[in-house]
């Protein structure tokens, strides 16, 4: 199902993935430990790995930053009917990811959002027979404040602001 989200999705499902993988490896090396999710991110600003490119904190962080564009892309989609679906993607990129990309990256994602699928297929995929637009308004409004908790702790720590390595 995920080749019908086509090229620019695909890179968000890719790298939510990866980075949920990586925190439940970690996790599941000592649970009792990781069982709460800052707990990482604690760990590993006390043995100063936290700013490593395969750091558990470097994964939430770009985890939460990929669900930040997610949140942008459903908002903008709701909010402008009228949008092809590369205008939403390219409007969410630029509200949310660009500005913590290098060139090389922000130039793939650019030529990606491009490959967007067709709006209405995409659409179809996600909303099944429920109603697409309330469930988008209602992933939103849900999972905005957690993505904001996620930043605020992050930055409590100093590390909202890493750019991509």
């Amino acid at each position: 199902m995920s080749e019908k989200f086509g090229a620019a999705l695909a890179l968000v499902k890719s790298d939510i993935g990866g980075n949920i993988s990586r925190l439940e490896t970690k996790y599941l090396s000592d649970p009792a430990q990781f069982s709460q999710l800052y707990s990482f991110v604690q760990v590993e600003v006390a043995a100063k790995t936290a700013k490593g490119s395969s750091s558990c904190t470097n994964g939430l962080l770009w985890l939460t930053r990929a669900m930040d564009f997610l949140v942008a892309l459903f908002r903008d989609l709701v909010d402008h009917p009228d949008w092809t679906m590369s205008q939403a993607c390219t409007d969410s990129y630029t509200k949310t990811l660009k500005k913590w990309h290098g060139w090389l990256a922000s130039s793939s994602c650019t030529l990606a959002m491009k490959l967007a699928p067709d709006r209405q297929k995409f659409m179809d995929v996600i909303g099944g027979t429920g109603d697409v637009v309330a469930d988008m308004e209602k992933f939103c409004s849900t999972f905005s404040p957690l993505l904001e908790e996620n930043h605020k702790f992050l930055a409590s720590v100093g590390l909202d602001d890493l750019k991509a390595s």
